[in-house]
């Protein structure tokens, strides 16, 4: 069987924020294969982008493992994790801050470029830059070169973003609200170049969003995870988790998603929440952290235990429910 690009085995990670612990992720476990689209939803504050930024190598896991390809990042030497941070890449929410407003296309493309030796003259460097741009729809690419940030829309930055991840060739990219601060019109041209990506180069993504329809799209063929408050409640392949969600919490967020035509989401049931308030961090519920909003509540087993994610068909669900 082949190993995972990535593989997370029971991963937390707290913060110290004024005197307070705050485990913004909680024992999560998680593996992503080769080629493969992994989604993560839920609302801000559940722990989806610190879990992304884990993997990218950006933040230590204060327990437990992350591997890349079978090799945990800890016991990694100095060039073995230069390898894998070139390998795992990531593209920000933000195109507007992510990007200096100060350099040209070309400087932001050409530098991790140079720096990395992945090109050895100008000419090079500057074929390769073109070549990326094409790649990522920019086109006729010196249009681009040599403009600012400021003169780009939000779809074009984005893109540019991209095409900066794609200069030293990673394996596996996480997008974490990559299209979301960019135009509903522009946001599926950016998905189905991801898409592209992933068919032409093998890539493996975990796209993190708090839309469900947009994880619904992207990750049709992949599968979906739903998190809440730190930890993961359910992960299932994408046409099983939409057609059939078992956790209280994803029927939630699912009966929530508007409809193309709008007399089907007027007449569409709606689940409702025991409450519409989202416990803090700093003061989470017992057992189920669900269990203060969850419709299916059903005593004191939810506010007692901690339910473990298990097996259920052909999902992986966190629910005193699933037997």
């Amino acid at each position: 069987m082949p190993t995972p690009i990535i593989t997370l085995t029971h991963v937390s990670r707290t913060f110290n924020v004024k005197r307070h612990l705050i485990k913004a992720v909680d024992d999560v476990s998680l593996t992503i294969e080769e080629g493969e689209i992994v989604c993560l939803v839920g609302e801000s504050g559940c722990g989806k982008t610190t879990t992304g930024k884990m993997i990218a190598g950006l933040l230590p896991p204060s327990a437990g493992t992350i591997a890349f390809r079978g090799q945990p990042l800890n016991q990694m030497t100095r060039e073995d994790f230069r390898k894998y941070r070139l390998s795992v890449q990531m593209v920000h929410q933000d195109p507007y801050a992510s990007l200096n407003p100060t350099h040209t296309i070309y400087d932001i493309i050409a530098a991790p470029l140079r720096h990395h030796q992945f090109t050895r003259s100008d000419a090079e460097t500057r074929a390769r830059v073109r070549e990326l741009l094409t790649l990522v729809d920019l086109t006729p690419p010196d249009d681009f070169l040599d403009k600012f940030p400021h003169q780009l829309s939000g779809g074009q930055r984005q893109r540019v973003s991209i095409a900066r991840a794609l200069t030293v060739q990673p394996s596996f990219i996480v997008a974490d609200e990559a299209v979301s601060m960019v135009d509903v019109s522009i946001r599926i041209g950016l998905l189905n170049l991801l898409t592209r990506f992933r068919d032409q180069f093998g890539m493996s993504f975990l796209f993190i969003t708090h839309d469900l329809a947009l994880a619904k799209y992207f990750a049709w063929e992949g599968r979906i995870g739903v998190m809440y408050l730190g930890r993961l409640v359910e992960l299932a392949p994408a046409r099983d988790l939409v057609a059939r969600p078992q956790h209280p919490y994803t029927q939630v967020l699912l009966s929530a998603i508007p409809e193309a035509d709008p007399q089907v989401t007027r007449h569409k049931p709606r689940i409702e929440l025991r409450s519409m308030d989202v416990p803090s961090l700093l003061r989470l519920p017992s057992g189920c952290a669900f269990h203060p909003r969850c419709p299916r509540f059903i005593g004191e087993v939810c506010e007692r235990v901690v339910p473990e994610l298990a097996q259920a068909n052909n999902a992986l669900v966190a629910c005193h429910l699933i037997k």
